[in-house]
Parts: structure tokens; C-alpha cells; sequence
């Protein structure tokens, strides 16, 4: 049996998580949709301000998988959580129990740093929502999420630029 580690990113991994960033838009019928670079990822991860941390899920020393986390803030529980933007192992990978252990990982940080929630999106037809189940994880079936992006950001933004801000 091979053996899976997990370790924290560092910036020397910025073109593995590009990689895996790349064959999950694929996974996910959107590879057109990345736009990300390495030097993005340097920058974000590793700047002045870093606004991301990942984990790098090893099998035997080959890099297979990664967890893409950054903070997020619950105004009920008056604690912050972290939120699990891509979560991705190799297809030949996947029988180890290598996603597990990434989410075990992203679990104890979470416990370390006094985090209340776990948070993370799963595409309705992904057959991955069965392991975040099994794991715990429960589908908030009354939330549905939007996102504003593009020139809709820029047309909202400019929509009040004469207005004072509300507060």
C-alpha cells in the first residue's frame, strides 16, 4: 500500500496547484474557465497579504492532490471557519483514501484555530457528494448560492457612484 502524506503548500508549489486547478476545471467541463496563473497563486498565497493556504496530499512523494482553503467569518457563531474552495485528487489516486485525509487535515486546522464550520460547493452532479456525506458533511438544501462577476461587478459598482454609502 503506497503511502499518503499530507503537508502545507509552499510557494514552490504554485505550478503543481495551477496543475491540479487545470484538471479540475477539466473534471468539471470548464477548462476554458481558468485564467489563474502560477504567479497568481504566488502572489495570493505567499504575497504580503496571503488570502489562501492549500495542502499537498503526497502518495508516496508524488504530488496527487490538493485543498485550497481560505477564512470565512459566521456572524451567528461569531467565529470565523474555513471554507474549502478546490478540493482535487488524481483519478489513479482517488483509492487511497487521499481526499479523506486532505479533509482531515483541513478538519484539524479548523479545530486548531477555533473554527465553528467546515464550509465547501460540490456541482449537483457530482458523484463526490456521496463521500462529503459519508464524511459528515451536510447539504444545506435551503441555501443556493449566486456570484456576481465581470463587468456585472463593474455595473453594480458604478450603478451608485453618486450615491453616499449606506451606514
Amino acid at each position: 500500500m503506497p503511502t499518503v502524506t499530507i503537508r502545507p503548500a509552499v510557494e514552490a508549489d504554485c505550478a503543481t496547484i495551477l496543475r491540479f486547478v487545470r484538471e479540475l476545471a477539466e473534471f468539471e467541463r470548464e477548462p476554458q474557465a481558468v485564467k489563474a496563473t502560477e504567479e497568481d497563486f504566488r502572489r495570493e498565497g505567499w504575497g504580503e497579504t496571503p488570502v489562501f493556504e492549500a495542502l499537498i496530499a503526497e502518495l508516496d512523494g508524488v504530488p496527487v492532490g490538493f485543498a485550497l482553503t481560505f477564512r470565512n467569518f459566521s456572524t451567528w457563531e461569531g467565529r470565523s471557519g474555513l471554507f474549502v474552495e478546490d478540493l482535487y485528487v488524481t483519478p489513479d489516486a482517488r483509492r487511497y483514501g487521499v481526499g479523506r485525509k486532505l479533509l482531515a487535515a483541513v478538519a484539524r486546522r479548523a479545530v486548531e484555530r477555533g473554527c465553528r464550520r467546515v464550509d465547501l460547493s460540490v456541482l449537483d452532479w457530482n458523484p463526490a457528494r456521496d463521500f462529503y456525506g459519508r464524511l459528515g458533511f451536510r447539504h444545506m438544501e435551503e441555501w443556493m448560492s449566486y456570484r456576481l462577476t465581470g463587468d456585472a461587478i463593474r455595473a453594480l459598482a458604478e450603478s451608485d457612484a453618486d450615491e453616499p454609502a449606506a451606514g
